[in-house]
């Protein structure tokens, strides 16, 4: 599936050859945003953090 969806990607990248453009822009804009970048990377770093348990007493 996750072929499929790549080259579905380089496909619509062909055939619309600005879209390369504007992700590239879209991306670099979404790069110099420090609160942005800091909010994906805990989203995609969340699924591999240890869950913090409470306390036993």
């Amino acid at each position: 599936m996750r072929w499929f969806l790549l080259a579905a990607l380089l496909g619509v990248l062909l055939l619309i050859p600005n879209l390369l453009a504007v992700l590239g822009a879209v991306l670099a804009w979404v790069l110099a945003q420090p609160v942005l970048l800091a909010f994906g990377l805990g989203l995609a770093a969340r699924p591999h953090l240890p869950t913090i348990r409470r306390w036993v007493r």
